[in-house]
């Protein structure tokens, strides 16, 4: 590795945002006097009759989830988005809205409310996959969504209100701002190249083997070069492909593998189930060929030194831009000492 990235204040360019964070390998080695808490030890029923996502319970509106084996899905009972409304548009002056359309559904992962992904079965999580394929195939065939974002908050710390295992997708009518900016980037690379951005950058990865926790046949994790949480990780297909929807079942148990071995490392790693929001970003479903787009899916966790100090996104970040201590590759050695071989 290079000597200046390893002991200098410097900067590093997101090459799928076009952003910037600001690196300070220098500072790791300060004294902490910051916030610490006592880790939850998260010892949780297999079935717990007051939650409103288990098998056979009641949610709060009054319906009955049904006795589920595997994978539940559902409209959420408090959606972000609205599907049904007449559309409009607000102009006056410099005050601009307008009508934001969509349908948010969340996917229950297991009946065991014990479990996250972490302690389930790569098959177990395969159906998980499946699912998320299923549900962004369809709801991308409406007319009126051209976005399809799935995304999980894992933990109490990510404002997680119900620790069941389970994610999201909120499917809406435009493209939020992270998607745009990651389509702006790829095209533009893709227009002047014809190769894949991210799959240009995934070949550079493996040609250093410094930031690449785990790759199988048809996936590669890392913390990508430009990582802004302590212990970001990304996993990429090998091959570019613009969406989930195109994953075979040997693809989908191989990214399920991917997973699984992420989530069990996070949690080895402070020996605590460690929070995280991710998301798997891919192309829009607004009818264009987007062949420019390389899918991925991105683990934020906000655990800095150990499970009961934080990384807070305050100050310098909130007026000029992201900054961290801990360097990709420190973050790197860090997880991979903890994949579970």
């Amino acid at each position: 590795m290079n000597s200046n990235l390893k002991d200098y204040s410097h900067k590093r360019l997101n090459i799928l945002t076009g952003e910037w964070v600001l690196v300070s390998p220098h500072r790791s080695k300060r004294p902490w006097q910051g916030q610490n808490e006592t880790p939850s030890k998260d010892e949780r029923p297999s079935h717990d009759e007051n939650c409103y996502l288990c098998a056979g319970n009641k949610r709060i509106n009054g319906e009955q989830n049904p006795e589920y084996k595997d994978v539940f899905v559902f409209t959420n009972d408090f959606s972000a988005l609205q599907a049904d409304f007449e559309p409009f548009l607000y102009l006056d002056g410099l005050l601009q809205a307008q009508s934001e359309q969509g349908v948010c559904r969340v996917i229950c992962f297991s009946p065991d409310h014990s479990k996250s992904l972490a302690q389930m079965t790569v098959n177990e999580i395969q159906k998980v996959v499946e699912t998320w394929q299923k549900e962004y195939k369809t709801l991308g065939e409406n007319p009126n969504i051209n976005y399809v974002q799935i995304f999980e908050n894992k933990g109490a710390i990510m404002g997680c209100s119900n620790p069941h295992p389970h994610g999201q997708i909120w499917s809406q009518s435009t493209l939020p701002n992270e998607v745009v900016k990651k389509d702006e980037q790829q095209h533009k690379y893709y227009t002047k190249y014809k190769t894949s951005l991210l799959g240009d950058y995934l070949s550079k990865e493996q040609d250093l083997r410094e930031r690449i926790i785990f790759e199988n046949d048809a996936f590669v994790v890392l913390v990508p070069f430009w990582a802004i949480w302590p212990f970001e990780t990304m996993v990429v297909p090998k091959k570019r492909q613009p969406n989930i929807a195109t994953l075979d079942i040997k693809d989908a148990m191989l990214f399920s593998e991917a997973i699984s071995v992420l989530t069990k490392a996070y949690d080895k790693l402070f020996n605590v189930s460690f929070p995280y929001s991710s998301g798997i970003h891919q192309s829009p479903t607004n009818g264009k060929e987007n062949s420019h787009w390389h899918w991925h899916m991105s683990f934020y966790p906000p655990l800095l030194r150990s499970a009961t100090v934080k990384k807070f996104m305050v100050g310098y970040e909130m007026f000029g831009s992201p900054q961290r201590d801990i360097t990709a590759e420190v973050a790197c050695r860090l997880i991979k000492d903890n994949v579970i071989n």
